[in-house]
């Protein structure tokens, strides 16, 4: 049995993003329907249908749909629905959710894992051996107009914009990084990409009190961009032609001196790791967001001798209401992130805008809308 809302949410038939292996894009009816959810039918115990209202475009949608996979096991093999950042509204509810009503506002964490695996048993659930992550192949994704999630996934966020509630999850994936990596008040903190991860976690490095902070990128303007959001950080182009050695040097200096005590490295590019190596001072760390390439050449001495720490992140756990609470008191202020919004209807142009750097692109947002052309 399930409680479900009035139609003025449920007037309009279900479509999502899709892409396949011949790397297509385009926008189509999707599961569950239009019937179905205004019926609040087929939810199992404990989910519910949830109409998506705001959806980020990820560098891992981009990724799937020009590269069809991201390393050997994430393949697109079929037609598959993109999108894993959103939020929405509350539709129906089975009788056995308790913690959420119909009309809540609420963002949606993308993942469903086991809960009886060793990962899931010690509260990383990030690691479950049988994870099913929503826009990861061949589990669909979120860019659709209705979704049916279990209810512990969908976190309540108030009267947070949607916007701000679809950009929870690219903050969770900073959040576990800051916590992982253990920066602390007056670190010195290279951040290495200003892209969205990297500049969400300019923000989060702001709050922790980190300083001096420096960002690279080989965009100018992204480096403006972040510049613009976080006054106080310094930035460093990385030039062509130069070895990571050399960059290192060059950031050391434009940092005052001060050797990274942390290097939060957002883009999985070989030579920023390794300029992010070479720039940590003794007994300092070298953090991996950045998802790269399945093999890699690194400075193993380097790392030896200076015993860097060499970490990996893979997505996020309990991040989440954290998240929630640094953006509703103000201490994470994500709002200047968004720089481009469409339709869903306009997907191909969403994804074609944040794929192309010269759009100048930071985040792209895409919207419901009321017609599948």
């Amino acid at each position: 049995m399930s409680s479900t809302t009035t139609t003025t949410e449920t007037e309009k038939p279900n479509i999502g993003v899709f892409t396949n292996p011949k790397h297509d894009l385009w926008v189509a009816e999707a599961n569950p329907t239009l019937e179905d959810v205004k019926a609040g039918k087929d939810l199992a115990p404990g989910e519910v249908y949830v109409a998506v209202k705001s959806t980020g475009i990820c560098g891992s949608d981009v990724h799937f749909w020009h590269q069809g996979h991201i390393g050997p096991t994430m393949v697109v093999r079929e037609d598959h629905i993109l999108g894993h950042e959103s939020a929405g509204i509350i539709l129906a509810v089975h009788d056995s959710v308790k913690d959420l009503k119909v009309g809540d506002r609420i963002a949606i964490e993308p993942n469903i894992p086991c809960h009886t695996c060793e990962p899931c048993l010690i509260g990383r659930y990030n690691g479950c051996e049988k994870v099913e992550f929503l826009s990861t192949p061949p589990v669909p994704g979120l860019l659709r107009r209705y979704i049916k999630h279990p209810a512990v996934w969908c976190h309540k966020i108030g009267d947070l914009s949607y916007e701000n509630g679809s950009l929870l999850e690219p903050l969770s994936v900073a959040l576990a990084g800051m916590d992982r990596a253990g920066v602390r008040l007056g670190d010195p903190v290279l951040i290495c990409g200003a892209g969205p991860i990297g500049l969400i976690t300019l923000l989060c490095a702001q709050a922790a009190g980190a300083c001096p902070i420096l960002i690279t990128d080989i965009d100018e303007g992204r480096l403006k961009f972040a510049k613009e959001l976080v006054p106080r950080v310094k930035t460093y182009l990385i030039p062509r032609g130069k070895s990571p050695e050399q960059c290192a040097e060059e950031i050391i200096q434009a940092m005052g001196g001060n050797k990274p005590r942390v290097a939060m490295e957002c883009t999985g590019v070989e030579s920023s790791v390794n300029t992010a190596i070479y720039s940590c001072k003794f007994g300092g760390k070298v953090f991996i967001i950045g998802v790269g390439k399945n093999e890699m050449t690194i400075p193993f001495m380097r790392l030896s001798v200076m015993e860097i720490d060499l970490q990996y992140q893979y997505r996020y756990s309990n991040t989440w209401p954290k998240a929630i609470r640094l953006v509703q008191d103000g201490v994470i202020n994500m709002d200047k992130l968004v720089t481009h919004r469409f339709n869903m209807s306009d997907a191909l142009k969403a994804f074609e805008t944040a794929a192309n750097p010269k759009t100048g692109a930071i985040k792209v947002q895409i919207k419901n809308d009321d017609s599948l052309t």
